[in-house]
This record gives C-alpha cells, sequence and structure tokens, in this order.
C-alpha cells in the first residue's frame, strides 16, 4: 500500500514541477483513504509556508474538523524541512514516508534532525526511501533545467 500513496504524491510533485515549483507532493491517509493532497505552491501563493506538506495538513485538518491528525500518515516525495517536520509533530501525524532523502535542507534525517530534540513533544514513526530514485530524478532534472 505504501508505494500506491507515494506514487499519489509523485503525482502531487510532477504537478508542482509543470506549475515551475519545486517538485514536492504529499498525500495525507487516514485508513486506506487519502484525505487530503498537495504539491508545492510557495511561488503560486506568494506564501514560503505553502509547501506541500503544510498545505496538506490544512486540507486535511478541514476535512476532520481537527487541529491533531493522530491516526493519519503523511507520504512526501522529499525529507521534510524544519517548518514541515514541526507541522507534522504539531499535527501529531502518526507515521511520515518520505521517498528522496534531503541532505542540505532537511530536517529530520538531516539539519536539525527535529524529532531528536527534547523539545519536540510528538514524533512520528518515520520510514524513508520510498520511490526515491524516481523522487530524487524529478528533482534533478527540475533543477537542472533551472541552471
Amino acid at each position: 500500500m505504501q508505494s500506491r500513496y507515494m506514487d499519489e504524491a509523485l503525482i502531487e510533485a510532477r504537478l508542482a514541477a509543470d506549475a515551475d515549483e519545486v517538485p514536492v507532493g504529499c498525500v495525507i491517509v487516514r485508513g486506506r483513504e487519502i484525505i487530503a493532497r498537495a504539491h508545492n505552491r510557495t511561488l503560486r501563493d506568494r506564501d514560503p509556508t505553502a509547501h506541500a506538506e503544510v498545505l496538506a495538513i490544512r486540507a486535511a485538518c478541514a476535512y476532520l474538523a481537527s487541529e491533531r491528525l493522530p491516526d493519519c500518515d503523511l507520504y512526501v516525495t522529499l525529507e521534510p524541512c524544519a517548518l514541515c517536520a514541526a507541522a507534522i509533530s504539531f499535527a501529531r501525524i502518526r507515521r511520515l514516508y518520505f521517498a528522496a532523502s534531503d541532505p542540505k535542507g532537511g530536517g529530520v534525517e538531516h539539519g536539525p534532525r527535529f524529532y531528536g530534540q527534547p523539545t519536540c513533544h510528538h514524533a512520528p514513526e518515520v520510514y524513508s526511501g520510498f520511490a526515491e530514485c524516481e523522487s530524487a530524478q524529478l528533482l534533478k532534472t527540475f533543477f537542472a533545467k533551472r541552471r
């Protein structure tokens, strides 16, 4: 099942790339239902916080009429940055699945390693490497075109 949900997140990442946004896509799953999906929209929305994870969390919270998502899993194509790792924590997401690692900007396995900090009140279960090659290639292609 995890690969199916990551495939849906990759669809969102491709939509971001088509809109000249950094190609990151995300879906949030409750049970077996995708309840929210999003891709990066920082340029379109003129909002530096319009990351795929934040937008998907907002949509899932609105859908469930709750500020907490304890029975939900989040699938994203790139390791979340510190901002998104914090949002995932505050939303009490149960599990985080991400595709490609981000040694430069990641906040989960790299950088601040948000979930390992004593100030972190909730850490989801973290799984990485799902569709890693496909996600990494999408990002490499996107940035190669911009150079």
